[in-house]
């Protein structure tokens, strides 16, 4: 992965600053917004730099783009903002999609998911001709960690925790932030389908989980998950998925190049 100028890191101070950093993702996303035409097929991913993002599509009244949204709140937004959405399958192949990160390392693998989107995003992101990621400094990592999201079937939830065994399920917000791993997370997941609503779920149903183990290789780790059976999908996106990674930082937004064309 190519980039155009210097990966340094930002100055810790400006990195800590909210305010600079909601300003470095709308900086990062307005770049974005400027490469979507008139006419085109995008497709919309979630979190707080996409927002930003979707505010900057409605500012340019593009009356002919016709959007396919990653998330019921990407969607609700994107309607409230006078965007088209449809269906994916309606819309077919994508001419671009446009979504942030959680993690972007120095080869271009990505850690994505904390919003429980991950399943979604990454159909979103292979439906598409190009694939743009939208970031604040911050993300910018030396190398991956924990935790990777991950989308689990709730049929033998139990015995898929224990085949990850560094993995736990995510609480519903509104649930204790108490956690567990390994066989307390099967433990507490339960027998019975009804206590398996105090944890978070994915817009498809399925329940949102944390690898918490090392990472190492993204590529061996991200082989190794997708083998255990009951993984719907997980949060690792690796480069050949990505056309350009727009990063927004103090001085400006780094443009690096993605292995897709």
């Amino acid at each position: 992965m190519a980039s155009s100028r210097a990966t340094g890191r930002q100055r810790p101070s400006a990195l800590s600053d909210g305010g600079a950093i909601e300003r470095h993702k709308r900086a990062a996303a307005q770049a974005a917004a400027e490469i979507v035409e008139d006419g085109m097929r995008v497709g919309l991913g979630s979190g707080s730099t996409v927002s930003y993002l979707l505010e900057a599509l409605g500012e340019r009244n593009l009356q002919e783009v016709s959007c396919a949204a990653t998330s019921p709140a990407t969607e609700r937004i994107a309607r409230t903002l006078g965007l088209k959405v449809r269906e994916l399958d309606e819309l077919g192949e994508l001419d671009l999609a446009i979504d942030g990160a959680d993690q972007i390392d120095p080869t271009g693998w990505l850690v994505k998911g904390g919003g429980g989107a991950q399943t979604r995003e990454k159909i979103v992101a292979v439906a598409a001709r190009r694939f743009v990621v939208i970031a604040s400094a911050e993300k910018a990592v030396r190398a991956l960690a924990p935790p990777v999201p991950l989308e689990l079937m709730s049929f033998g939830v139990k015995g898929t925790l224990r085949r990850l065994a560094h993995a736990r399920l995510r609480p519903q917000p509104s649930a204790a932030s108490v956690s567990t791993t390994g066989s307390a997370s099967v433990s507490a997941a339960g027998s019975d389908t009804g206590s398996l609503d105090r944890w978070l779920q994915s817009p498809d149903g399925g329940l949102i989980a944390d690898y918490l183990g090392p990472v190492g290789d993204p590529r061996e780790l991200s082989a190794r998950l997708s083998a255990v059976p009951g993984v719907i999908e997980h949060g690792l996106f690796a480069p050949e998925m990505v056309s350009l990674i727009l990063i927004a930082g103090e001085d400006g937004v780094e443009r690096r190049r993605g292995e897709k064309p």
